[in-house]
């Protein structure tokens, strides 16, 4: 009987706190639902590697969970994102689920969300950096110098801890100093630090790149790279990793960079020597520069796991064409925010909406 009156009792709490919020969030007009944008950066390329320009929104075909999706903005390569309505000449009819801009829904409002590009490199200054230390060091300045058009860039290093040696800065000069201030030593701890990365990555708007450095295996991370991965899908981070042959002789650790970034757009490179870490510098900035940006507010899924992502080209000339972009992500649950500001972060890109 007891427990009888009590649960009636909580019951009865659980009413009036729940009128009582509801009418808070009546008289509130701060309170917002917050859901998530998904961003994708999207390569195409033909059988040879040449990447493919020129294309336009609707030449894509998006795909989550086998759900077609409406795309939101678009971009190409450097250029600036640009709502639909944009390139269509209308302002499209929003698509079930779909949540416009808390405050006026404007083209330019809309994509000033997804414009912009960061850039972190994550530079391996582990005892396996003994060899080719300067060398690396170089490569990886004139990678810097090379990025003209991104917005801004982080340089981080790791060994068994992670240093942020310089956050995101479009300072072209503080992060050379801090590139030639990093020196090599102690264990590795490749995934604890790469995961660190790509959270702080995960906090920008934007398109979010990570640029990794590595000169051999992971020997001290607690991280499994198969979480280190899932987190960088379901942030929209794309991965790249430029290896040296000490790492390719380790087939496990070249399995792993290669699933890795593969999952996530991004590319492995395997550098016998300096020459070839230029290089290889030097297709991620192309790559970088041929990127389609793509974005979309997710349709009604009553998935809450993990969902697949399938971009298509359309049209039948088009299949001969190679895409590449991330697999997959896990959305983040919709929340209460009593922030008008709109955001984007880690687990897709959450926009608050009325």
């Amino acid at each position: 009987m007891v427990r009888k009156s009590c649960s009636m009792m909580v019951l009865s709490l659980m009413l009036i706190l729940g009128n009582e919020t509801a009418t808070k969030a009546q008289d509130s007009p701060d309170i917002h639902v917050v859901v998530n944008m998904v961003q994708l950066n999207v390569a195409v390329t033909d059988k040879r590697g040449n990447y493919i320009t020129g294309l336009r929104p609707q030449d894509f075909a998006i795909l989550e969970d086998g759900i077609l999706q409406k795309t939101a903005t678009f971009a190409e390569g450097n250029g600036p994102a640009r709502s639909l309505s944009e390139f269509s000449g209308h302002e499209p009819a929003p698509s079930p689920g779909s949540i416009q801009h808390p405050t006026d829904g404007s083209p330019q409002t809309l994509a000033a969300l997804v414009n912009g590009a960061n850039v972190f490199v994550l530079f391996d200054t582990s005892d396996y950096m003994y060899r080719g230390f300067v060398f690396a060091q170089d490569a990886i300045s004139d990678f810097i110098r090379s990025l003209e058009t991104a917005d801004k860039i982080a340089f981080y290093s790791y060994s068994r801890d992670l240093s942020r040696a310089a956050s995101l800065t479009s300072d072209r000069p503080q992060l050379l100093q801090a590139v030639r201030s990093t020196v090599a030593g102690d264990q590795a701890a490749l995934y604890n630090a790469l995961l660190l990365t790509l959270k702080d990555a995960a906090q920008n708007t934007g398109r979010k790149v990570v640029v990794v450095f590595s000169n051999g295996p992971d020997n001290s991370s607690v991280v499994p790279p198969e979480d280190v991965a899932e987190f960088a899908q379901s942030a929209g981070v794309s991965i790249y990793m430029i290896s040296t042959r000490e790492a390719k002789l380790e087939p496990v650790s070249t399995a792993v960079f290669d699933r890795m970034t593969a999952a996530t757009g991004g590319k492995a490179y395997f550098a016998k020597n300096w020459k070839d870490e230029r290089e290889a510098f030097n297709s991620i900035r192309d790559d970088l520069a041929h990127l389609y940006s793509l974005s979309y507010y997710p349709k009604a899924n009553p998935n809450s796991g993990w969902r697949a992502i399938t971009v298509r080209l359309v049209g039948d000339q088009m299949k001969k064409y190679r895409v590449r972009t991330r697999n997959g992500y896990r959305p983040q649950p919709s929340r209460f925010s009593s922030d008008r500001n709109t955001t984007l972060s880690g687990m897709g890109s959450p926009v608050v909406a009325p």
